[in-house]
């Protein structure tokens, strides 16, 4: 696409964003001078797009009313970024329940572009290859993150119906202080007016959602990441873990995520409070950090150690 024309669709794209814009403004947003602002609305014109101008100081361009756009008008550059956004967000499970939304958003997006450029990128799509691995996710209809997402943006306290992992419903009255998508699940935490605690829940367990008339305001230090890591990290699974390591918390926390466990500051180092579900992962975790450590609890996690520390000595001894 030639830059002068780029620049009649950036128009055209600004004057369908706003009512009148001013022949400076238009200028000004498309990095030319007026005379070649007044230039481009006579090539739309010529087009049959209604641009109608309006004179005197306080003058400018706007579309006539009730005209309406064709529905998708896109740059090279512009097509390949939602192409390229589709497939990545597919793979990562960031998409929606939907499974067939990505897919049916791809063919409309082919279909509404040159024959050429659509060929490109179906071209790009299928010789690229990704280094990481496609998740499968488990991801919340869209209605559900729609309605929590502006629920949130306008602070208003929602009520939900929410299933537990151990199958038990509920309904919550819920502030919702942040979305976080973190490996494939979609993630909302907050106040919960029922439980009267922190909480946070996953999206693809929550089957309804009603706005009240509540509102209620953020606490200004809140991390919404933070809090879903932790969460996370405090799941209950099998064994409790506390290790002290001698290293210090920035490193720690450079080389442990956020979903490894707690890590409190000691007077010899960094102490290390976790979850686990299996300790001879756990006992691999410490063996690779390279730190000295000495195990508070478990007495199995020790064992284990022990089983791991004879593994590697006989494979080194072995000829």
């Amino acid at each position: 696409m030639t830059r002068p024309t780029a620049r009649v669709l950036a128009l055209l794209e600004l004057l369908q964003g706003a009512g009148q814009r001013t022949v400076g403004e238009l200028a000004s947003c498309l990095g030319v001078d007026e005379r070649t602002v007044r230039r481009y609305v006579e090539h739309l014109t010529d087009l049959g797009i209604p641009v109608q101008a309006r004179r005197g100081r306080y003058g400018g361009y706007q579309l006539a009313r009730g005209y309406k756009l064709p529905p998708l008008m896109l740059t090279d550059d512009e097509a390949v970024a939602i192409a390229l956004g589709l497939a990545a967000g597919q793979r990562a499970g960031l998409l929606t329940a939907e499974v067939a939304a990505a897919e049916t958003a791809m063919a409309k997006l082919h279909r509404v572009l040159p024959t050429v450029l659509a060929n490109r990128l179906a071209s790009l799509l299928s010789m690229a290859e990704f280094t990481a691995a496609s998740r499968p996710g488990i991801a919340p209809g869209a209605t559900v993150l729609l309605a929590i997402a502006d629920a949130a943006q306008q602070r208003r306290t929602i009520t939900m119906d929410y299933t537990a992992w151990d199958r038990r419903t509920s309904q919550r009255a819920f502030d919702a202080y942040g979305l976080v998508f973190h490996s494939g699940r979609w993630y909302v935490t907050g106040h919960d007016r029922t439980r009267r605690a922190v909480r946070t829940f996953r999206l693809d367990r929550i089957a309804r959602v009603g706005l009240t008339e509540g509102t209620y305001d953020v606490p200004s230090d809140f991390d919404s990441t933070g809090r879903v890591l932790a969460g996370i990290a405090s799941v209950g699974w099998r064994h409790e873990v506390v290790v002290d390591f001698e290293t210090t918390v920035d490193q720690a926390r450079r080389r442990l995520p956020p979903t490894a466990g707690t890590l409190t500051e000691i007077p010899d180092g960094v102490r290390l409070t976790a979850r686990a579900e299996r300790l001879d992962g756990m006992a691999q975790m410490l063996a690779g950090l390279g730190w000295p450590f000495t195990i508070v609890r478990p007495d199995a996690l020790r064992t284990e150690v022990a089983a791991l520390a004879g593994r590697l000595t006989a494979a080194a001894k072995a000829r």
